[in-house]
């Protein structure tokens, strides 16, 4: 009995140690989590106004052409991927993993038909162990990321789209939604939808006119890239909330198991304690009275 109540008691300060961890990584990724959600709204003023001239310039005229607006038959399809480099953060890899093998399941027949550029050691991982073509990868990325970390990527990809190398590129990553929901998105970046005319009517009237030097395709050249890799930089924004997020609901539910393991450790061991008490008082009285 006294072996076991060591043991209880030994697995009760195990599992002290490890909440004491749990809780400081959801302390940190709370914190981390504050900072990311700011970073990733203050993108989003630059990316919509480049979403605003972008489309005055494509709904404006409609003889400008350009490979990232172009639609073609499709060859070969490309797949952005944003993961972690790190686990502990709940369903947040696997979820969209499991989302983009599903898609590239049902789209294609074998793996000459799409390629896979990857953000996250996660992601790199899975996919390298089953073997898919992956043309390029980043990994050890700070909770903070800065455009130029992941610029190779981005251009790699945009000018592949460019290159025809391939005919359509998605993005996929989880969209944050708050703390406790992460939504799974695999959206097409390229080629990039142009305004429909209801659209470009009912806003006519609101829109902006803009002057444009040297020339409107002149200046599209130029912002269409950018915004795409805006773009790319805006969803890893939002996948290193989701991250944080998803991180920080994890190592709470792993606090509160904690807690409730210490609970019903705790009072196996009380009750163990009591039985040994028990089990001495009767050995004295029956000691005490086997000598009168």
């Amino acid at each position: 009995m006294a072996k076991g109540m060591r043991e209880i008691k030994r697995q009760i300060k195990s599992v002290q140690s490890t909440k004491q961890i749990t809780k400081a990584m959801e302390m940190v990724a709370a914190s981390k989590l504050r900072k990311a959600q700011e970073k990733a709204e203050s993108a989003r003023p630059y990316s919509e106004k480049l979403k605003e001239v972008v489309s005055s310039i494509a709904s404006g005229s409609n003889n400008i052409k350009h490979p990232m607006l172009e639609t073609r038959p499709v060859k070969k399809t490309a797949y952005l991927i944003i993961t972690s480099d790190r686990g502990l953060a709940g369903g947040y890899n696997a979820n969209i993993l499991r989302q983009v093998t599903q898609t590239i399941a049902e789209r294609h027949r074998s793996q000459d038909e799409f390629v896979i550029f990857i953000i996250g050691r996660k992601g790199r991982d899975y996919f390298r162990r089953r073997e898919f073509p992956i043309a390029e990868s980043v990994t050890d990325l700070s909770d903070t990321p800065a455009f130029a970390d992941i610029k190779t990527i981005a251009s790699k990809a945009v000018q592949g789209f460019e290159l025809k190398e391939f005919d359509e590129l998605y993005l996929c990553y989880n969209r944050f939604v708050n703390a406790l929901t992460q939504i799974p998105t695999v959206d097409r970046l390229l080629p990039m939808a142009t305004p429909d005319s209801a659209t470009t009517s009912s806003s006519s009237s609101s829109s902006i006119n803009y002057e444009y030097e040297p020339s409107p395709e002149g200046v599209l050249e130029v912002l269409l890239p950018r915004y795409a890799e805006t773009l790319i930089y805006g969803a890893l924004l939002d996948g290193k909330a989701s991250e944080l997020g998803a991180k920080m609901t994890a190592m709470g539910s792993a606090t509160k198991n904690a807690t409730k393991l210490i609970g019903e450790l705790s009072l196996t061991y009380n009750r163990a304690r009591q039985a040994a008490i028990t089990q001495e008082i009767t050995e004295i009285v029956a000691g005490a009275n086997a000598q009168s």
